[in-house]
């Protein structure tokens, strides 16, 4: 029985950033690489997975597709952040991704390598570079999203900040801090700044620009269609028909918007969320009532086999660093719109999973404890996923934590049972386990150091379900498995 789940890669795999392309008859997708448990983003080499069109339960690591130490700029900036592939109109494929930070005017500068096939190994080309030659710097050049127009190439990029009411807030990022007070004087006394999404279209070196780069979404959102929902970062452009897609995350961080145009370059109107990593939006959920923790987003959307599928990321420990790819069916309906989906556990499955055998129990698409903050939190006790020891487990769960899965279709389930253990001394309490909103048993929970696995028996619960395990009790405990016996 082939399945797959969220995350689509091994669980000891970490790819965010995911920008999926559909390359002769296999989807592959680009990504930055985090470390499991990484004190930064973005510390490992490229790699890649990609699927056959056919069957999206089946993802081959295509291994190291590039090195951070080819870089030119590697020693005085060693990570690689979000990368995007397009295939140039010479049939080889041209990676682009942000480097140097610190290049010697203080700008980030875009890097290009090249290949002859999506995921060999990539060499560097060289930089993105103004008509008369020199680097291209203009605006922060960060986050490529990348489209062959029938033959145009355009590269996307960019980065805004909501200077005027935003620019002290907690999930400031520091190291930019500098760049953000010198744009936000220039904002502030009537300027434009340098931030911003903007695009530049490229000659056929994939190098040279052809123009100054155009802002594509207003700088100034006051007023505007996406002053609920400003660019931030990681653009991300598909053509649809004779529409323009422009995906992208907001100021909100943890959603992924969409802003459609006729043009590849101008007049993009604010549409709406495809999706957020905390499922913020879905049924008018609040911030303060997401199922999640929240954090950054990136990814792209791409049709692979005639479906429609956004791959965004989450977030495990209890940081921002350690970010794993997802992704999801989407409808695009025929005036145009892609309604908000929800996060689940089965992804790319093609259906729910099925309540058979055991499952990782970080597989969870909801896991709260109804105060879950954003960003990092590493100081605060709360449900997290992490590594430790080798095994990836969801640790630190408390009274009241909610561990929610979608979806999972019942058939002749006799029992369900968890592997768990306890934390800190004879804890008293329970897991009710819940079928979408009905309880189908409690199993208590009782002292143990050591992995133990407790069941219960289960009747008359058919179909497709959303399970949910609620904690109740004291003091923490860790669960590694949750599984099915069936009749």
């Amino acid at each position: 029985m082939k399945q797959v789940f969220n995350p689509y890669t091994p669980l000891c795999e970490y790819v965010p950033d995911g920008e999926p392309h559909v390359f002769g008859d296999r989807v592959y997708v680009y990504g930055s690489h985090d470390k499991e448990n990484g004190e930064a983003f973005c510390m490992l080499d490229y790699v890649c997975y990609s699927a056959p069109v056919t069957d999206l339960c089946d993802w081959k690591y295509e291994g190291v597709i590039y090195k951070a130490k080819n870089e030119p700029n590697y020693e005085r900036f060693p990570y690689m952040f979000a990368p995007d592939v397009v295939k140039g109109n010479d049939g080889k494929y041209y990676l682009y991704y942000s480097s140097a930070r610190h290049y010697p005017d203080c700008s980030y500068v875009m890097s290009v390598a090249k290949c002859d096939t999506p995921a060999g190994e990539f060499e560097f080309l060289g930089y993105v570079k103004n008509p008369d030659g020199t680097v291209m710097t203009d605006g922060v050049i960060f986050d490529p999203g990348l489209l062959n127009d029938n033959g145009t190439i355009r590269l996307y990029y960019g980065m805004q900040w909501d200077f005027e009411e935003k620019m002290d807030t907690e999930s400031a990022i520091s190291t930019q801090m500098e760049m953000f007070r010198k744009t936000r004087e220039e904002v502030i006394n009537g300027g434009e700044g340098v931030m911003g999404a903007y695009t530049v279209e490229l000659c056929d070196d994939m190098l040279t620009v052809k123009h100054k780069p155009v802002r594509i979404l207003p700088r100034h959102v006051k007023g505007t269609d996406f002053e609920a929902h400003p660019f931030f970062e990681a653009s991300s452009m598909r053509k649809i028909g004779e529409k323009y897609y422009f995906v992208y995350s907001s100021f909100n961080g943890h959603e992924l918007c969409y802003a459609t145009s006729d043009y590849p370059d101008r007049d993009f109107k604010y549409q709406g969320v495809i999706v957020s990593n905390g499922d913020i939006g879905i049924n008018g959920r609040l911030e303060k009532d997401k199922l999640m923790r929240t954090g950054n987003n990136h990814g792209g959307i791409e049709k692979i086999n005639g479906q429609w599928y956004i791959f965004y990321h989450r977030h495990t420990t209890k940081t921002e660093l350690s970010r794993q790819g997802c992704a999801e069916k989407i409808e695009i309906l025929e005036n145009g719109a892609i309604p908000q989906v929800e996060i689940t556990s089965c992804g790319l499955n093609g259906g729910p999973l099925k309540a058979v055998g055991a499952y990782p129990s970080v597989i969870c698409c909801n896991l709260t404890n109804g105060k879950m903050p954003r960003g990092q939190c590493v100081e605060m006790t709360l449900p997290h996923i992490i590594c430790k020891n080798g095994e990836r487990i969801i640790s630190e769960i408390e009274n009241g934590t909610l561990i929610g899965y979608k979806y999972f279709s019942f058939d002749d389930v006799s029992e369900f049972y968890i592997k768990y253990r306890t934390c800190m001394g004879a804890p008293v309490g329970k897991i009710v386990a819940l079928a979408d909103d009905v309880c189908i048993g409690e199993i208590e929970i009782t002292d143990t150091s050591e992995w133990k696995i407790k069941k219960i028996n289960i009747k008359n619960v058919n179909g497709t379900h959303a399970l949910y395990l609620r904690y109740e009790g004291k003091d923490h405990i860790d669960v590694i498995e949750i599984g099915f016996i069936n009749n």
